[in-house]
Formats: structure tokens, C-alpha cells, sequence
């Protein structure tokens, strides 16, 4: 059976009631399993996992941006995480009897949908890149949703698909082939932003720091705290362990402590075979937020002939990792049972 997977990440982190509508629009798709759901009203972003063969994949897309694009203004968007498009990335992984030329076939297959249906700019990333100067996620997306509109009037930045001038609402989106990676933040113990900023530009690769670690130091004023978030781009040369022991040596140096460890969305199991959720900060973890679990999970039920229902994807409550209570429904989302972290 082949099998993708998905993780869009949406600007839209506060309003529960758009982030349920999008979920459930994900959890009717045929042949698809929404696996988990993201979201932080700091950052004012959610991160939707799900999995499916290709025409799977390519209808749920569609219909995340059906409602995105309907329900987001980015002209009063405001968040502490980077953004250009109410839909702002789109990164498909292959998991099963796929290629990463089969996710790359598909992104832009789908970005050309994407432009021709909602008038959206659809930059290619990654794998799927057609320039070296874009196939990084941060290159494509500095300057964000405000700075667009100049960027765009450059030849260098003219997209892949679709106008050349950003959509006046949904901004632009980023679409792409890459390998598992793990979402991963770090909470420090006070709320000096200039520390937090300091801890990322240590760890992160492009400042010197370690190899595939991508850094930002971000607030989190509700928390009274300040936050390291990154990608770990691949976590078999850096372990998720040595970053969390690296980000608490720098932290250290400013006399903070870690407060805790999260992470945003799933994440593969091999990525926690040398170390334990405890190890590197993480409250609150469960089986539920390791990626093969739930797609055996989800085997299990198909092969029993009992496919989850697609009409309740959000009636219950709970919340998959974050801060606040999420409607969820532990029937077609187990990792909803868990009450917080990532």
C-alpha cells in the first residue's frame, strides 16, 4: 500500500472553530487518515498530519485550501512564527511503497492545482525545487506576507505556478518533497527574547551551530517564557538528544534553565532510540505521537474492515499537543487523549 505523508502547516492557531472545520474538511477525504493537529496561538499556526496514497493526498490539500483561503486574512494575521500564505508550506513525505520522486511528481502536480483553482503563487521546495537559490523553506519565505509584493517584482522570485503578485489574502505557499523530519521546540525559563535568539543562532546550522538544525527564538507572552523552536532536518547525523543537551549549555551560559521540551506533530521512532522522552524534556508524551503507531494504527483498523469514521473527526475534546483545550475526537484521533506538548 502506498503511502504519503502530509504535515501542512496553516496561520491559523487561535480560532477553534476555523481550525475544526479544517480538520474536519481533512477527516471526510476517501482514503485518508488525518493522523494529528498542531496548533499554538503564539505562533498562531496549526500543523495538520495526515497520510493516504497520492489522489488522496492531492484532494485533501485542496480542500485544506478551500477553507484556509476562505477563512484567513493575512492582512490581519498576526503571530510570532513566519509566514507568506494562510497555507504557508505544504511537505509531502514518502512512507510506503513510494518514492521521493513519486512526492516530487505529486508536489507539483498539486502546486499547479493549487494555482489554477484559488489563484494562489506556488513556490516548489526541496526535492522539488527548480533552483538551487529555493529550495530552502527560510530563502523562500524571508521577508514573509508583507514583503511578498516586492519580492515577487524580481525576476529571481517570479513562482513556479500561478501570478506573479501575491494572492491579496492567502499571501503565497511553498510546496515540496523531503525527508521525515522531527518539529521540535525547546521552552526556556524566562521571558527575554534576546536570550532565546541568542540559544537559536548558536544552534542552528546556518550560523555555525549543528548540522541540520534549523533555530528561531520566539515569545510565548501567555507562558511568560520564551521558546527555541526548530526543525531537525535529519536526526540521524544530529540526534534529538544532542540538541536538547546543546540548547541547555547555551542556555546555561545566560543562567536559564530549560523549562521543557515539545514537540509539533508526530515524530519518527527512530528518532528516540538512543534517548527517552524524559532525557529531552518532553512532559507528557505518549506512543500516540510516534508516527509508526499511528499509521500501524490505522492499518490495523483498515485490515479489520472497521475504517474510522469520517463524521466526528472533532466532537470530542482534548488537544493533540499545545496549549490550550482543542475539540478532538479520540475515536478518529487517538494522540486527542493526550492533554499537551507538541
Amino acid at each position: 500500500m502506498a503511502v504519503i505523508e502530509c504535515v501542512p502547516n496553516v496561520s491559523e492557531g487561535r480560532r477553534l472553530d476555523r481550525i475544526a472545520a479544517m480538520g474536519d474538511a481533512l477527516a471526510h477525504v476517501q482514503g485518508l487518515q488525518l493522523l494529528d493537529v498542531s496548533s499554538d496561538p503564539a505562533h498562531n499556526r496549526s500543523v495538520f498530519t495526515f497520510a493516504g496514497a497520492g489522489s488522496a493526498i492531492e484532494t485533501a490539500v485542496m480542500a485544506l485550501f478551500e477553507r484556509a483561503v476562505e477563512d484567513i486574512d493575512l492582512r490581519t494575521h498576526r503571530g510570532e512564527h513566519p509566514r507568506l500564505g494562510a497555507v504557508d508550506v505544504v511537505p509531502l513525505v514518502p512512507i510506503a511503497d513510494v518514492t521521493m520522486a513519486d512526492c516530487v511528481a505529486l508536489a507539483k502536480t498539486i502546486g499547479k492545482a493549487i494555482a489554477a483553482r484559488f489563484g494562489v503563487p506556488v513556490y516548489l521546495y526541496e526535492e522539488a525545487s527548480t533552483s538551487a537559490a529555493r529550495k530552502h523553506l527560510e530563502d523562500i519565505r524571508r521577508g514573509g506576507f508583507e514583503g511578498l509584493q516586492a519580492k515577487m517584482s524580481q525576476a529571481a522570485w517570479v513562482p513556479d505556478f500561478g501570478p506573479a503578485i501575491p494572492h491579496p489574502t492567502a499571501g503565497a505557499t511553498v510546496v515540496g518533497a523531503r525527508r521525515a523530519l522531527v518539529a521540535y521546540n525547546i521552552n526556556l525559563a524566562t521571558d527575554r527574547i534576546d536570550i532565546a535568539r541568542d540559544v537559536a543562532r548558536r544552534v542552528r546550522h546556518s550560523s555555525g551551530g549543528l548540522p541540520h538544525v534549523k533555530a528561531l527564538g520566539i515569545r510565548l507572552p501567555e507562558r511568560g517564557l520564551v521558546q527555541v523552536s526548530m526543525n531537525l532536518t535529519d536526526y540521524e547525523v544530529t540526534p534529538i538528544e544532542q540538541v536538547f543537551d546543546a540548547v541547555v549549555r547555551e542556555a546555561a551560559k545566560h543562567g536559564v534553565r530549560v523549562a521543557e521540551s515539545e514537540l509539533v506533530g508526530l515524530i519518527p521512532a527512530a528518532a528516540l532510540a538512543h534517548t527517552t522522552p524524559a532525557s529531552i524534556g518532553l512532559k507528557g508524551f505518549t506512543s500516540a505521537q510516534i508516527l509508526e503507531n499511528r499509521l500501524k494504527d490505522w492499518h490495523r483498523h483498515l485490515r479489520d474492515g472497521r475504517e474510522r469514521s469520517r463524521t466526528c473527526a472533532f466532537s470530542g475534546t482534548g488537544y493533540s499537543a499545545r496549549r490550550q483545550a482543542f475539540p478532538r475526537c479520540a475515536t478518529c484521533c487517538p494522540a486527542a487523549r493526550r492533554a499537551s506538548a507538541g
